[in-house]
């Protein structure tokens, strides 16, 4: 374990960001590292429990004991050992994952839970400037060959796990450069693409093919696929949730993964002659979650005039709800970076109308505040506040409402049978179709990076044991674990 009473000796000390004024003038990262010494401490914090309840906090089971411990002994390459025989991509989770690792720390409840992401994301980042980390291409190969479609966290975790086992993997993406939503749907001040760039790298040089600019089932035929002894469908839940409301055909109301997916390729000298811009805008963002809060930081970078936020929902509590005792997933207050840059938040406000002038410009949102009746046994009930009505000025409407599944293209010509949500069914991640396995939010709907990857890895060790009759490769041993 970490030193015997760190806990007790050290706080809790996390990265800082660089001030407000500095961050917003461009579209850089922007947290400056914990100082090298002060990492060894935060290492010694964990108290190597009895039942570590971070593991089961974590979906991909990390070890977070045994790196936290190498951390506090100053022996970082067999942390970064430790750390990457569980996760492939530490570099995107250390910066992108919510840490459930950390909500679930028996430390956390006393004091400040271990900072188990920053650890994480120093120990693989220490790896990469010490140049530890090194192509591990197979030994030997199988002779068969797998397709993975889709090359976000889930496809890409699938692709090296198989190639590891010795099959000859090609990635198909149907955009420009690889990486999935994490190349275009996380803007640059949160992951800057170069951190996927030098990843992809070490792919590559492992013997990994990839393959961009081919969307299958539309410039490239299923049919093609059937030159491969395996498929991984990857592709992620990409149908983008709208609303029924009137007015939402009005220029001006956007979808937020165009608005941020325009950000990042204008960033990287594509040109998009009419790209969405909230420069001298009102700017309305409808939905509080992660990609909102990404509009919030890429609206503010482009100079809005305002910015504001409509949540549906009650405002959480700042500390943990008593609904949600340790060690689940709190239900509270999250506020991001990008609140802290700018915005004005607005819960319990549900849209009525998009207001447009004779132009078809958006020019305004009719809004009404809303409450919901719990009833026992019963769905919740929304209802709307007599008397609440409200426009509000609004030049740009972002629409940040998530996901409702995968699309249909793939399903509909490989004969995936889908679920009541529209998810790839699978049994073992294995569909109906025997060589065709499916992972990821196209399996489980739209969920975090973590799960992404955990289910590329658990995917890969099944298609393995397919191919092969068996399989070396490692699984967290949780079984099938349902869409959720």
């Amino acid at each position: 374990m970490g030193k015997i009473g760190g806990f007790k000796e050290y706080n809790r000390a996390d990265e800082s960001n660089l001030a407000v004024a500095e961050r917003v003038s461009n579209y850089n990262e922007f947290t400056i590292p914990v100082p090298k010494d002060k990492l060894k401490e935060q290492g010694s914090r964990c108290m190597d429990c009895g039942i570590p309840f971070c593991h089961s906090g974590c979906p991909l089971g990390n070890l977070i004991p045994d790196f936290n411990d190498m951390v506090h002994q100053e022996e970082w390459q067999s942390a970064l050992e430790i750390l990457q025989s569980t996760n492939n991509f530490p570099e995107f989770t250390g910066r992108l994952c919510p840490a459930p690792c950390e909500k679930s720390c028996v430390l956390g409840i006393i004091k400040d839970p271990v900072s188990i992401e920053n650890i994480e994301k120093s120990i693989i980042e220490r790896g990469f400037a010490e140049g530890w980390i090194k192509p591990q291409p197979p030994k030997t190969r199988t002779g068969k060959t797998v397709a993975v479609i889709g090359s976000g966290p889930a496809g890409l975790a699938a692709a090296q796990q198989l190639n590891r086992a010795g099959h000859t993997v090609t990635v198909f993406e149907r955009d420009n450069a690889i990486g999935g939503l994490l190349r275009y749907g996380i803007p640059n001040f949160k992951l800057e693409k170069g951190i996927i760039d030098r990843r992809v790298v070490v792919l590559e040089a492992e013997g990994i093919t990839f393959k961009t600019n081919v969307n299958v089932g539309v410039n490239f035929s299923v049919e093609e696929l059937n030159q491969f002894d395996s498929i991984v469908l990857c592709g992620g839940a990409t149908e983008r949730r709208s609303l029924p409301t009137k007015g939402i055909e009005s220029k001006g109301v956007v979808q937020a993964m165009d608005f941020l997916t325009q950000q990042t390729k204008v960033l990287y000298g594509e040109s998009i002659p009419d790209q969405v811009k909230a420069t001298g805008k009102d700017v309305i963002v409808i939905g509080g979650g992660d990609t909102g809060s990404d509009c919030i930081g890429t609206s503010n970078r482009h100079g809005a005039k305002s910015v504001t936020n409509f949540e549906i929902l009650p405002k959480p509590p700042v500390g943990r709800s008593e609904s949600t005792p340790w060690p689940f997933w709190p239900l509270q207050l999250k506020t991001s970076s990008s609140h802290e840059e700018g915005c004005d938040r607005n819960w319990l406000i549900n849209t009525k109308e998009f207001i447009s002038n004779d132009k078809g410009e958006l020019t305004g949102l009719k809004t009404v505040e809303v409450q919901w009746k719990m009833t026992p046994g019963q769905r919740p009930e929304l209802i709307e506040k007599e008397g609440s009505e409200k426009i509000w000025p609004c030049d740009l409407a972002l629409l940040a409402l998530g996901f409702t599944g995968p699309e249909k293209t793939l399903s509909e010509q490989l004969g995936i049978e889908t679920d009541m949500r529209s998810n790839y069914k699978a049994h073992n991640y294995q569909t109906n179709v025997p060589h065709i396995f499916t992972a990821g939010d196209m399996r489980r709907g739209q969920s975090l990076i973590v799960w992404a990857i955990s289910e590329g890895r658990e995917a890969a060790r099944e298609v393995d044991l397919f191919l092969m009759g068996s399989t070396n490769l490692p699984t967290k041993g949780k079984g099938d674990l349902p869409s959720l």
